[in-house]
């Protein structure tokens, strides 16, 4: 059974990629679009290979450790060596991937509840505001792309605040950014680490959405899409949909 708090919150923050916007589907129209320039032949390889390794490259950009652009070309230069293409100059990387981020924009989508939602609380009279590691100018351009920005208060990116998630210093910015107290807020996320973890250890109540179904995790509200988040804060789950 989910832990569901007691008492209903005056925020909430989103995590933007896998949450609102469907960033895995996006990733994989650009991921295809560099396996068919470096004559990759294994999605399913390339694509258990791009996690780990988004993981770990971008995990040591968050910690300061590497440059935005070294771990864009560590990501490249790890596929590429899985398709058998260990040559590749830093140049080729740049190319590659600016190749990777322009399929990406054309996979961009949000899930099919995320306005009808977004629209709920936003006119219950939520402050929302979105949390996420991702780099600003790029989370901005999707959320402009997208018509999320005007649900908006606040947005709060890791490479502008300094910290990332799971460090609760993110989640603590974008309470004070809201104007309210850590503990009245909940935050959205789809990883029980960054999202349920760092949130807690901000005072924040973790909700962890997991669309396909997940077990739960100690102290997170599990709920398996945006309907059920409605239904949490006492919400009615067919509010009409659209931007504000």
């Amino acid at each position: 059974m989910p832990n569901i708090p007691a008492a209903a919150p005056t925020a909430i923050c989103f995590d933007l990629d896998d949450t609102l916007i469907d960033d895995s589907a996006a990733s994989s129209t650009g991921l295809r679009a560099v396996m068919e320039r470096i004559g990759h032949p294994d999605f399913s390889a390339a694509r258990t290979l791009w996690e780990v390794q988004t993981e770990i490259s971008f995990g040591t950009y968050l910690r300061g450790k590497i440059s935005l652009e070294q771990q864009r070309r560590e990501r490249i230069r790890a596929l590429a060596v899985q398709a058998g293409r260990s040559d590749l100059v830093d140049q080729q990387c740049d190319d590659l991937y600016r190749l990777y981020l322009d399929a990406h924009r054309s996979g961009w989508q949000v899930f099919p509840d995320t306005h009808r939602a977004l629209n709920a609380l936003a006119s219950a009279g939520y402050r929302l505001a979105v949390v996420t590691n991702g780099v600003e100018s790029l989370q901005h351009a999707k959320m402009q792309a997208l018509e999320l920005t005007p649900y908006f208060h606040a947005v709060v990116c890791a490479d502008t605040v300094g910290a990332g998630k799971p460090d609760p210093r993110i989640f603590e910015t974008a309470a004070q950014r809201l104007g309210v107290d850590p503990r009245a807020c909940w935050h959205v996320g789809d990883q029980i680490q960054s999202d349920g973890v760092g949130a807690r250890a901000a005072h924040m109540h973790p909700v962890v959405i997991d669309r396909r179904g997940g077990r739960g995790f100690e102290g997170v509200t599990m709920v398996s899409g945006l309907d059920e988040l409605l239904h949490l804060v006492g919400l009615p789950t067919a509010a009409p949909s659209g931007v504000l």
